[in-house]
């Protein structure tokens, strides 16, 4: 059973991305479960500079796998990144923009709050 699908603000989780479709549960949602190991749950704005980093640390995003029917991402795209790696682009200098509305709860359990804002696109008002 998925945990519930609530995002880092406590509100509903909102969709990610359906083109291309992502989400470990492939359903367009930065969903989690428990087969969910690498914890997908960070929606994510693509950029070169993120593309290029996640390529050098050897997940390569940007090359078609149409084995795997992926479509391989560029710039712009959205897509449920691993918590991990988004922090390790953040350490790095290179982390993609946020959707903070899209991004799983559960990313707090590696990312804290205050780093996904420095990042967010959707930050709401306080």
């Amino acid at each position: 059973m998925k945990d519930a699908s609530v995002n880092v603000l406590g509100l509903p989780l909102e969709h990610c991305s359906q083109r291309p479709l992502t989400g470990f549960f492939r359903n367009g949602c930065c969903d989690t479960g428990p087969m969910d190991t690498g914890l997908h749950t960070v929606c994510a704005l693509m950029t070169e500079e993120f593309l290029a980093l996640s390529k050098y640390l050897g997940n390569d995003l940007s090359t078609p796998r149409p084995e795997y029917a992926f479509p391989g991402l560029k710039a712009g795209d959205q897509w449920c990144l691993c918590a991990a790696r988004f922090y390790q682009a953040h350490e790095e200098g290179a982390a993609p923009k946020v959707r903070l509305m899209a991004t799983h709860i559960r990313t707090l359990d590696i990312v804290p709050l205050s780093i996904l804002r420095e990042h967010a696109v959707d930050l709401p008002a306080d």
